[in-house]
């Protein structure tokens, strides 16, 4: 995905607002963006997960979440209000294999796969995001 669209969608992540999908389809609003980057091949994923459990995955529409998986991405939402609300910035340790960056509706979070401090939402986050490359995205990582 260019900067420029991605700056598009993250703005709409931002604001709460449902992207229309074109022909006067309405979109479902988006749950969370997540940007993970790093060293190891494979590393470099952009994945948006929506309230219906739909999947893009680097800008390509995927597929969808079980119910019990979009059930736990919810949560993982309600849990990153008071982080994304506050705007968490970790710093990565030496070492750091895969860092992230995480917008919601209520703001961001940044951190690496060995930042100090994490508030356990994090591990969660880091873990849904590594199985739905999998399972969903059929990417290696």
């Amino acid at each position: 995905m260019r900067a420029p669209a991605l700056a598009l969608l993250a703005g709409a992540l931002v604001a709460g607002a449902p992207l229309a999908a074109g022909c006067g389809e309405i979109r479902a609003a988006d749950l969370f963006l997540v940007q993970r980057s790093g060293d190891v091949a494979g590393a470099r994923l952009t994945l948006l997960v929506n309230e219906e459990g739909g999947v893009r995955c680097n800008g390509n529409r995927t597929g969808r979440l079980s119910d019990a998986r979009l059930i736990e991405a919810r949560a993982i939402t309600d849990d990153l209000r008071g982080p994304a609300s506050e705007h968490l910035s970790l710093p990565a340790r030496p070492g750091a294999v895969l860092s992230y960056d995480v917008r919601s509706e209520k703001g961001s979070v940044r951190f690496a796969d060995n930042s100090a401090g994490q508030p356990a939402v994090l591990h969660r986050l880091a873990l849904f995001v590594l199985r739905t490359a999998q399972q969903t995205c059929h990417l290696a990582i």
